[in-house]
């Protein structure tokens, strides 16, 4: 990691934050906003494997195998 930033969460929704990371198993709060994170940015920002998979159902689409 070539930098970090921190973030402050307060209130309800820090204790929303720390029940659902609870509930999920992960070790900490960072773990888990780490990992919805990187979750999110995902859907906005496609990866490779993404657009292959877009690709992918794009021809299948064409293909007549998916509405």
């Amino acid at each position: 990691m070539f930098g970090s930033h921190k973030v402050k969460i307060e209130g309800d929704l820090l204790d929303k934050v720390k029940q659902c990371s609870d509930a999920a198993g992960y070790e900490s709060i960072d773990e888990f906003v780490i990992h919805m994170l990187e979750k999110e940015t995902k859907k906005i920002i496609p990866t490779e494997s993404n657009a292959s998979k877009e690709e992918i159902q794009k021809r299948l689409r064409g293909l007549g195998y998916i509405e």
